[in-house]
């Protein structure tokens, strides 16, 4: 009896020695990073879009694209529809606190900004989607089996439609951090998804918005696979005390830009 409980636990041992701890990822993410600074210096371009294959984000070197891209032709209906407007989204599906009977749990937030292009114009009528774990780092989905509560007041789903000026604006709850599954005890930092369509479903674009001060930043391969610190800041959004309001929310602000260098990074739609 003794012998078998020595081996499952040296099998135990083992299994868990497979996966790469966090001081593992950690000094990939650093040497990575460290090339890429010297390559800077020695005068090799910036990267303002992530590695589709970083290595410390493991899954990433088997999802991206091998083959050149070709391009195809839509179908005339991916063209044309669907057609986006004020009538198709009701102004109060940007509300994520007012979906249920009851109050969802956790920090109230506003998240209000702009879409702009690279010439800093407004992208106006653009449909933008959001979707985040609730306060307590869980999302309503089957995959989603982490011992954390999930909120029945609170779906973590709405979208709205910009302005003419190209602003959004979400009313919502703090989303907290959760583990992954890309080394041993991995946890991504608090985040918003948010999805961006065009005129139709072609053109759609997701991004993710972090919040200032995260201490998982420097630990995270997802964010990390951003090599260059400049982009990588544009993705955190900025606390605003003009739009939080009284008693009620507090506020942050975030600008997506679709173009240019100073673009925001846009990841595959299957990334966590």
């Amino acid at each position: 009896m003794e012998e078998n409980l020595f081996s499952n636990s040296h099998v135990i041992e083992k299994l868990d020695a497979a996966e790469a701890s966090q001081d593992q990822i950690s000094a990939e993410i650093a040497a990575v990073h460290a090339e890429y600074s010297k390559g800077v210096d020695d005068g090799a371009a910036e990267e303002t879009q992530p590695r589709i294959d970083f290595r410390p984000y493991r899954s990433s070197l088997l999802r991206h694209p091998t083959k050149d891209p070709h391009h195809v032709d839509p179908e005339t209906i991916e063209l044309w529809s669907p057609a986006f407007g004020h009538q198709d989204v009701h102004a109060l599906e940007s509300d994520l606190t007012i979906q249920h009977n009851g109050e969802p749990m956790g920090e109230r937030i506003i998240v209000r900004g702009r879409i702009l292009d690279g010439d800093g114009h407004p992208v106006r009528n653009q449909l933008v989607e959001i979707w985040q774990a609730n306060s307590a780092g869980r999302y309503i989905h089957k995959r989603d089996q982490h011992p954390a509560p999930l909120d029945p007041n609170f779906t973590g789903v709405g979208r709205c439609i910009t302005t003419d000026d190209g602003s959004y604006e979400f009313t919502t709850i703090k989303p907290g951090p959760y583990p992954w599954k890309n080394h041993y005890n991995a946890w991504r930092p608090a985040h918003i998804h948010f999805s961006l369509f065009g005129t139709d479903f072609t053109q759609r674009m997701i991004t993710q918005m972090y919040f200032p001060g995260d201490p998982l930043f420097a630990l995270d391969p997802i964010y990390q696979s951003i090599t260059d610190p400049k982009a990588r800041d544009r993705l955190v959004a900025t606390y605003d005390h003009n739009i939080t309001s009284h008693e009620w929310a507090t506020g942050y602000n975030w600008d997506i830009v679709l173009t240019g260098s100073n673009r925001t990074w846009m990841e595959d739609e299957d990334a966590e």
